[in-house]
């Protein structure tokens, strides 16, 4: 047999360390507005580990990720008004913990074009729970997202690990504790 292509380059599965569930001090990598699927108006938030012995986790995935289409490992998704077109809680929670979080942060002061700018290098605390999703083989499996925001002393102060969020599918079943679905995500930073 030949070795196969990128042998040495290629990370084995063994290989990961997940981030610990909990919560986490983050930094604000970049923030994007965008629009969901469905047409409504949204921001892409971008997250770093910002403290502890998990600092800087997502560059570290990113660095070492050799795929050619590799994606950033925490990106999480806020809608900007809720159904009734009314300002979303989520967003509102998200630009109150980081105005919180970052003296002399004027949230009065970041509605104009620049809206984006105002966020990066900022800290907040993220709060880590795992959403079991199903792959393209049909097995279920865990990811770790930040399904909650909160301000960086709320954090330190300690929360509680969120319950795992399962699919709402028969074959939905208990977690397993090996099972990660996280995996590395080269080179150069996206941001």
């Amino acid at each position: 047999m030949n070795k196969p292509k990128d042998w040495e380059n290629t990370q084995a599965y063994g290989d990961f360390e997940p981030l610990e569930l909990g919560g986490h001090i983050c930094k604000i990598m970049k923030v994007e507005e965008t629009q969901s699927r469905n047409g409504k108006d949204m921001i892409m938030i971008s997250l770093d580990i910002a403290e502890g012995e998990q600092k800087d986790y997502y560059a570290e995935q990113y660095r070492n990720d050799n795929r050619p289409n590799k994606k950033w490992g925490c990106i999480v998704y806020q809608l900007l008004e809720d159904n009734n077109g009314n300002t979303n809680r989520g967003f509102k929670t998200f630009v109150n913990a980081v105005e919180k979080s970052n003296s002399g942060f004027d949230q009065d002061a970041i509605w104009d074009e620049h809206f984006c700018d105002y966020f990066k290098n900022k800290l907040i605390g993220g709060v880590f729970g795992r959403e079991q999703y199903e792959n393209s083989k049909g097995d279920l499996r865990w990811s770790t997202k930040c399904v909650q925001f909160r301000d960086v002393e709320t954090i330190r102060k300690g929360v509680p690990i969120p319950a795992d969020k399962y699919l709402d599918t028969p074959n939905s079943q208990a977690p397993s504790k090996n099972e990660f679905a996280d995996m590395p995500l080269d080179d150069d930073l996206p941001f």
